[in-house]
This record gives structure tokens, C-alpha cells and sequence, in this order.
């Protein structure tokens, strides 16, 4: 029996209702929204990609891909990634709950109150793991936070110098990504062994070292880290959660940050991400710490509240001077790792690290005992043992069933959560020893080293040991937020649309989550094959020549893109071009993106229709054409408008020695109606999270591959542990993430999207994000005034609407509106962005034309409810929006005061009442919250 057409399901207006939309905006058919777009671009050909495949052909194909992974072979090749298992709970009330995973990033925070306790938790554990006061709600992973963490101290050092000491010990792909990060900051690494630093430190600003170290080994650092803090240096390890149960925690030992990986608090290695890094602090870099701080705070009753800290931070504010480029985080699994340690406790933390500890230090003395040299003496689970058959050691124990780690002259064993006995047979037998024998109080920790002080002994961490209990507990929270399980998230440029059930479905399957992301190329056909193919996919939709995959975050995309461009210039000579020109309607990660890259920010102004003026870029690529490397451009703009003459401006930059980037934040509004590379541009990352159906899961997880013309295919990034080309085994741009293809679990979601919607149903779920907007735009217009739009009178995909006259007319602020929405159950827009006090709306194609009217409806009753004020029946200082949002204890008080209704504050619409969203807290007060951000 056939079914609908996955392209039906995911495109949320019928048949019915897209006649009814297009008659109000006076077109016939969908395709007639198709002239929005200039006729100077390319349209894109859909020829090469095949029809649509059912949900069940098309899981049923990806099956037949994972099948060709290997996931039977136990790895114990460690370099920061270990077997765990997820509690089924957890999986399925919070990695599997559309309540967790289609939320949006908390910057509304009344109604982000289940998220931002599950994140303040995240920083809490990471906190009290580290003994470090501070700790950020996640970065992207290990290798990118030691990055950040590098850029932060030479930000804040007092000292001239330019060097950064470096354990050499670290992970390869930390000292890779490390390597790339320094040269365009112009900060020279200095690599040695960490006992070194002590009499090695001339000119440095910071040092990071190991603790453990990448080849296992436990040091004593405190006597360094003193000697260096003499000489005004600061010093930062990168170090392992599951270790530090029983080790003496950096801040104790004098470090001043901490970074590293949350992955084995129960988060799956899907060959390499998503995994939330965590980034610890001492107290004196708080304000120039990188990414996400939630705080507390109190509501306009007094009421306690989370919220995000300090977010003057925020690129889209500071720009260029932006403390890093990062706007996603690993929310989502920074918050399963967080409900990992709610369920399990301390003490359950602490017997799983000594099992792993004392496996560890048990094979250490039977390879002794066989004549074996292991260098470690103190260690927590990894080894390192010496040996000039590593090859045949290697195979040895591959050929039974476990992956070692292959080094010069040396193979490597990381003991984790899942090995059992029978692993460390096979791995001593590789290696010619006897049986296994494991000491009843084996440890490889000397007593100087061991922690004395407690962790995550909080009431939370306390409460939650049955699956009854953890269940309840998740859903309390959930129902604190609006996901899109709720309602629409009708959020401009963070697109905010359906992830399929079917889609999420394999990111459970063993054979795609329990895959480590350097095990030998044989055991990952599958996922080589399945990468490869949407590489493919992506260039063919974007017309450019190839993809690199790597990049895990749309900034971190924009990062890689630029330094593309910088490597290419530099292979001509050209090392003066380092101006980047960029709009200044320009996503804040942009200007962001282009300082990490070593590159000049000039801004371009833009004109009244929101495009970059004309004018002025043709003035400042005459005025910086020598040193001129790229202009960066988003498409369509920010301002929710297709602009003309795309091709025209790439072929001025490039007539003046340029590069063109292009932002590929909007694709979703050109996926099979044109070919972005076809307009000139050199690279553009794409957004996989937004275009491609990646769940936003509260502020990541995400990707941004780049795609390259072929002048610009050498470039891109590449990776130490590369197993083969198509991970970038030439030397390139250099390495931009810990992982070779980034977050790898999640890349089978974009790839089942393709798969599902066929070249069609992509070119339809476009023209119908179109028609969205433009309803939207339309209906909304007479109230809420349209401010961009392009040609025959259309938006694109999201369309900006002006809130500034109410403040003048009636004292209601954008914010007033954005809280308000929340009585009515939605989240707000985008509020303030690009344009100050304006909205900006985008539907998507996922949403159904009822929703669309909800939503339509709730702002223009919010229009109405303005007016009221502006003609003076309600009070500028007391009324429903500047008190919003409201919530049932307010509504319950006996000294109910305003001078509107109580049913006009809780139902303002009658459809409300059939599924009423309470806010947990009234307004939160952030710059209480900045002010007293440290209190307990």
C-alpha cells in the first residue's frame, strides 16, 4: 500500500491551503514565486539527484550502509573518545524527545527555564569537576576549546610575547587545530615535553599541558604552574571529567582554566560528534570567556531565574572584537551529559573511574610480567607501551576484536566504561602475555594525586536514581519551554522547521553511534560511503566542486572558508591581501570569523533596502584593492531580500584580486531554485542544522561544511589522523576541528532529508518557505510595517517588520512584544536584528497555514493591544505587555491590581484556552543577574 510523499509531511501547508495563500498574494501557482528571485542568478538543474525515496526505502538504504560499519570491534584506541553506553532513559525522555531537540538557543529566557537548569547544571558539574569557579555551557569540542583557550589568555596577558608552551603529549588533533588557530594570531607554539616549561617560558604568555596527558601519564604540576604564574604566565590543561572523580582537580593544583570533553558522561563517539566540550575557569576571566554563560537571576516578583549571562558578549554586538566567533554550542549534549551525572551521582562517577582505573593499572602489570615496557607509572585508563612489533601487536588484536592504537614504535590502550575483561585478554594476548589477572585494589594513582574534595553533592545531583524519578524529572523541565513540539518558532535567519522522527531515528543505531572517529578505514565503509555521497549531494545543490565536511558549527564553517581563501593567497605570494569587506547587515559571526583569520574587518554600509550600498563597496574595493582578500556576503541578505547583481559584485572583487564568501546561512531559500556557486562567489559554508533539518537542540548541535570552487579544492581543511584523501590528507588550511568530518553522527540527518525529499520536494519545501513569508509579510503589513523587500514587492524567506513606531506611540518596546507572544504561547521572533527594534519572521516550509494564522493573529492582537495604549485606555506603565509574560501564580494572586483583566492577561485569544503555555517566571532581570553573576 503506498503512503504520502515524505516532501507532503515535511512541507506543512496542503493543497488547499497554498491556493488560499497564494490568492492572497495574488499568484496562481507555487512556481510563480520563483520570480522573487533575479534573473541574474542561475537557475539550479535537478536532474542529477534522484526521485524521492518512501521513509521506509529510505532508512532501509541507510541500513544497507550501516551495515558496512564495523561497530562489533571493541575500541580501546582512546585520543579523547571511549565506548559508553546511553541510558535508555536518557535516550529516550530527553536525546530522542522533540521537546529537547527542536529548541531553540535560550535567549528568551522565561520561557528556556527547563534548558537553562539543565545547562546550569552542565556548568555546575564542570565546575565542581575542575575545582574551578566558572564554567561555560559548552563549546564545540576538545581540540577548538584548548583553541579558545589559547586566545583568551593572550587576550588578557599583561606580557609581550607571543609564545604559547605546549605539552607535545596532547592529542594530535588538539595540537593540529591548536597549530591552526596560532598562525593567523601570530602566536608561535612552542612544543616540549611539559616538565620543561619550567626553565623553557622566554616570551610566553600561557602554557597548556596535559593532566592526564595524551599518552596517559599523571604529573604532579603544581610546582610548573608556579613558577610559571611567577613570570606572569597562565596556565590552562586539558584534562579528562571521568578522571578527575578521583584526581586532585586543577583549580586546586593552581590551573587556571580546564578544558576538555564531556563525550563519556553518555554521549555516544558517532565517529567524532557531537560531543559538548567543556571550558572551566578561574574568576578573573569571566567577562572574556568564549561562548555561553548561564546565569542566575531573579523575575519582576523576585522569583529566581536563569538566564544567559553577559550577552553583551554576543557577536552580532561586538563583532570583529567579539571574544571568539562561536554562536553554537553543544546544548543538547551538554545537557544529556549533565542528566548523565543527575542520574548517576557522584559515588556511581567515582566506582566507574575506579573500574576503569584498576583495569588499567591491572594489564599494565601483566604486560610487565610478560616483559613488556610500559612508560606510564601513573595513569588513569590510558598506556603506553613500548614496541617494535606494533604493527603485528596491532593486528594481532584487531583480527580478535579490539582496536589498538598503532604509534611509532608504540601502541597505545585506553581502558573506558565498557571494557570487560575478555577486551584486556585479547589485548595482553596481542602482545604474547599470559591471563589476565585484575588486583582487587589495583590503582595507578599516586596518594599525593587523589581527590580529597567532594563534587556534584548538590540536592540535583542527589535525587534522581530511579528511572521514575529521572523520567518525571526531564519532563518538569520540558514543560518549562516552548519547543516545536509546542507551537512555531518563527525565529529569522536561525531557521526553526520540522526534524523528522525518521531522520532522527539512526542516530541510535549502534552501528553509526558506537563508531570511533579514528578506527581503521575497513571498519567505516558505511559512514566513508554515506559521506562521500552527501559531499556529492551538496556540491551538485550549490553548484560549487567539492565539500570538506569538517567544519562542526556555522562559524566555525565561516572560520574554515576564510582561512581557504588566506591559504590560497598566500600559495600566490599575495600575504599583503588581508582586508575582508563585509556589510554591516552581516551576521556578528562574520566580522568574528574574519579576525580569527588574520584578516582586516572593513565595513561596508548598507542602503535603505538593507543590501551592502553600492556605492560605498565600489569605493572600498578601489581604496583596499591591493590588499584586498575577500568581501563576505550573505545570501540572500540578512535583511530577508534576494539582491541583484550578485554576479556583478563577485566579478569586481575578483577583477581587483579578491575572494568572494558567500554566507550560506539563507540556502534554504535557494535549494533547488538556483546554484549559488554559479554566481561568482568562491566558498560558502552551509548550515546543515537549518537547511538540511539538523535539530537546532537549544543552541547545537550543528555543522557548516564548506563548498569550493576548484581553485580553492586544496585548501580546505585537513586532518593529522586522516586514514585516506577523502578526509583531507593534504596539508590544506590546516585543521579546524578534533574530528576529521566534525560532528559525523548527525550528517546521516541532512543525508536522509535528501534522500526523502528528492530533487522536487527540495525545490517545493523552498517556494514554500517563500509563500510563508510573504503571507506572513502580507498579512501583517498594515499594523506591523514591512521594511525590506526585492523585486515585484516580495521577501524571501523571512521578512522584517517594524516595531519602533509603538515605542514612540505607546512606550512599548520590541522586548515588550517578544514577552508578550509568550501569553500566547509562541516564541518570539528574532527581535533587534539586523535593525534595531524591528522583528524579524520566518515561518519555514515545515509550518502548517493554521499555525501561520495563529501566530499572524496573536501579533496583530498584539498591535491592537498597543493601540489601546497609544489612545490612552490602558496606562504606558502598567498593561499586558509591559508587564508580559504572565504566569498562573500571578494570575492566582488575591491583589490583582492592573487595570486590564485577568482573562485578558492569561487568554487574550480563545483558541488559547485549548492548550494554555504557563511561563514558569515573570520577566527576568538581566543586568541583576550580570551584576551578581558569581552568587551562590
Amino acid at each position: 500500500m503506498g503512503g504520502v510523499e515524505f516532501s507532503a509531511r515535511h512541507c506543512g501547508v496542503s493543497a488547499r491551503d497554498e491556493q488560499t495563500m497564494l490568492q492572497t498574494l495574488g499568484l496562481q501557482k507555487l512556481e510563480d514565486l520563483a520570480r522573487a528571485l533575479p534573473a541574474d542568478i542561475a537557475p539550479a538543474p535537478l536532474g542529477n539527484l534522484e526521485p524521492p525515496l518512501s521513509e521506509r526505502d529510505a532508512l532501509d538504504a541507510l541500513r544497507a550502509l550501516a551495515m558496512q560499519n564495523d561497530c562489533a570491534k571493541k575500541s580501546m584506541l582512546g585520543l579523547g573518545y571511549y565506548d559508553v553506553e546511553t541510558p535508555a532513559a536518557l535516550r529516550r525522555n530527553l536525546f530522542e524527545n522533540p521537546a529537547w531537540y527542536t529548541a531553540y538557543t535560550p535567549y528568551q529566557a522565561e520561557i528556556s527555564q527547563g534548558r537553562l537548569e539543565l545547562l546550569f547544571h552542565f556548568q555546575t558539574m564542570c565546575a565542581e569537576l575542575t575545582g574551578l569557579p566558572m564554567a561555560n555551557a559548552s563549546l564545540l569540542d576538545e581540540a577548538t576549546a584548548a583553541a579558545e583557550a589559547m586566545a583568551m589568555m593572550r587576550r588578557c596577558s599583561d606580557n609581550d610575547g607571543n609564545v604559547f608552551l605546549v605539552d607535545e603529549s596532547l592529542f594530535p588533533q588538539t595540537l593540529a587545530v591548536l597549530q591552526t588557530r596560532a598562525a593567523p594570531m601570530g602566536i608561535e607554539l612552542r612544543l616540549m615535553p611539559a616538565q620543561e616549561m619550567s626553565q623553557n617560558f622566554k616570551d610566553a604568555f600561557g602554557a597548556m599541558i596535559g593532566y592526564p596527558g595524551g599518552d596517559g601519564n599523571i604529573n604532579d604540576w603544581r610546582e610548573t604552574i608556579a613558577t610559571l604564574k611567577q613570570n606572569n604566565i597562565a596556565a590552562a590543561c586539558a584534562t579528562d571529567l571521568l578522571a578527575l572523580t578521583l584526581l586532585t582537580p586543577p583549580g586546586e593544583m593552581g590551573f587556571d582554566i580546564a578544558v576538555g570533553n564531556s563525550q563519556r558522561f553518555g554521549v555516544p563517539m558517532g565517529c567524532g560528534g557531537p560531543h559538548a566540550a567543556f571550558f572551566a575557569f578561574a574568576a578573573e576571566y569571566t567577562r572574556h570567556a568564549p561562548g555561553r554563560v548561564v546565569g542566575q537571576s531573579r523575575d519582576t516578583k523576585e522569583r529566581a531565574g536563569y538566564r544567559l549571562a553577559l550577552q553583551t558578549r554576543e557577536q552580532h554586538i561586538r563583532r570583529e572584537k567579539a571574544t571568539s566567533n562561536i554562536c553554537t554550542a553543544q546544548a543538547l549534549p551538554a545537557m544529556l551529559a549533565a542528566a548523565y551525572a543527575i542520574y548517576h551521582g557522584a559515588e556511581h562517577l567515582k566506582e566507574s573511574a575506579r573500574r576503569v582505573n584498576g583495569y588499567a593499572a591491572s594489564l599494565a602489570e601483566c604486560l610487565r610480567a610478560a616483559g613488556r615496557e610500559v612508560k606510564c607509572e601513573e595513569f588513569f585508563d590510558t598506556l603506553r607501551v613500548v614496541a617494535d612489533d606494533a604493527g603485528e601487536v596491532v593486528k594481532r588484536a584487531e583480527e580478535n576484536g579490539v582496536n589498538l592504537l598503532r604509534l611509532q614504535g608504540e601502541v597505545g590502550i585506553s581502558v573506558d566504561d565498557s571494557t570487560e575483561l575478555s577486551h584486556l585478554q585479547i589485548a595482553l594476548d596481542a602482545f604474547g602475555g599470559g591471563k589476565i589477572a585484575v588486583g582487587e585494589n589495583a590503582c595507578a594513582i599516586a596518594d599525593s594525586l587523589k581527590r580529597q574534595s567532594a563534587f556534584c553533592d548538590g540536592e540535583v545531583f542527589n535525587a534522581c536514581r530511579s528511572e521514575q524519578e529521572i523520567t518525571r524529572y526531564l519532563r518538569r523541565l520540558a514543560d518549562k519551554d516552548i519547543s516545536l513540539n509546542r507551537s512555531m518558532i518563527p525565529l529569522g535567519s536561525c531557521t526553526m522547521k520540522l526534524n523528522a522522527a525518521a531522520e532522527m531515528e539512526p542516530l541510535a543505531w549502534r552501528e553509526f553511534a558506537n563508531i570511533h572517529p579514528f578506527a581503521p578505514a575497513t571498519q567505516t565503509r558505511g559512514y566513508r560511503k554515506l559521506l562521500a555521497d552527501l559531499s556529492q549531494r551538496l556540491a551538485d545543490l550549490t553548484g560549487f566542486d567539492s565539500v570538506s565536511l569538517q567544519p562542526n558549527a556555522g562559524a566555525q564553517g565561516e572560520y574554515a572558508g576564510l582561512l581557504a581563501i588566506r591559504a590560497y593567497l598566500q600559495s600566490r605570494g599575495e600575504t599583503s591581501r588581508d582586508v575582508c569587506l563585509i556589510p554591516l547587515s552581516a551576521h556578528g559571526t562574520n566580522p568574528a570569523s574574519a579576525a580569527m583569520a588574520g584578516m582586516r574587518v572593513v565595513t561596508v554600509n548598507i542602503d535603505d533596502s538593507g543590501q551592502a550600498d553600492a556605492e560605498d563597496l565600489a569605493r572600498k574595493i578601489e581604496q583596499h584593492g591591493d590588499s584586498l582578500a575577500a568581501l563576505m556576503m550573505t545570501y540572500p541578505s540578512t535583511s530577508g531580500v534576494f539582491a541583484e547583481g550578485m554576479p556583478d559584485i563577485c566579478k569586481r572583487v575578483h577583477d581587483a584580486g579578491g575572494q568572494v564568501y558567500m554566507d550560506g546561512a539563507n540556502l534554504n531559500a535557494l535549494v533547488g531554485a538556483a546554484l549559488p556557486g554559479k554566481m561568482g562567489p568562491d566558498v560558502m559554508h552551509i548550515n546543515l542544522h537549518k537547511t538540511f533539518c539538523i535539530p537546532h537542540g537549544g543552541g547545537g548541535p550543528g555543522m557548516g561544511p564548506i563548498a569550493v570552487a576548484k581553485h580553492l579544492s586544496p585548501f580546505m581543511p585537513s586532518h593529522p589522523l586522516a586514514q585516506d584523501d577523502t578526509e583531507g590528507a593534504s596539508p590544506g588550511c590546516g585543521t579546524v576541528s578534533a574530528a576529521p568530518f566534525g560532528s559525523a553522527l548527525i550528517l546521516v540527518i541532512p543525508w536522509l532529508y535528501m534522500r526523502m525529499m528528492g530533487g522536487e520536494g527540495l525545490r517545493k519545501a523552498t517556494l514554500t518557505a517563500l509563500l510563508s513569508a510573504n503571507y506572513v509579510a502580507r498579512r501583517l503589513e498594515k499594523a506591523w510595517p514591512v521594511q525590506f523587500r526585492g523585486r515585484d514587492g516580495f521577501v524571501a524567506h523571512e521578512c522584517i517588520v517594524d516595531a519602533r513606531p509603538f515605542k514612540k506611540s505607546a512606550g512599548v518596546s520590541v522586548e515588550d512584544v517578544a514577552k508578550r507572544l509568550m501569553d500566547y504561547g509562541f516564541h518570539a521572533p528574532t527581535v533587534s536584528w539586523p535593525l534595531p527594534g524591528a522583528v524579524m519572521i520566518e515561518p519555514t516550509e515545515s509550518e502548517s497555514l493554521p499555525e501561520i494564522d495563529r501566530f499572524c493573529d496573536a501579533m496583530l492582537q498584539i498591535a491592537e493591544e498597543i493601540a489601546r495604549i497609544a489612545k490612552g485606555e490602558l496606562p504606558q506603565d502598567d498593561n499586558p505587555l509591559v508587564n508580559a509574560p504572565h504566569t498562573a501564580e500571578d494570575l492566582l494572586a488575591d491583589d490583582w491590581k492592573h487595570p486590564y483583566t485577568r482573562e485578558e492577561a492569561a487568554y487574550p485569544s480563545a483558541w488559547i484556552r485549548d492548550a494554555k503555555y504557563w511561563p514558569p517566571v515573570s520577566r527576568i532581570d538581566a543586568v541583576y543577574g550580570d551584576r551578581a553573576l558569581l552568587k551562590k
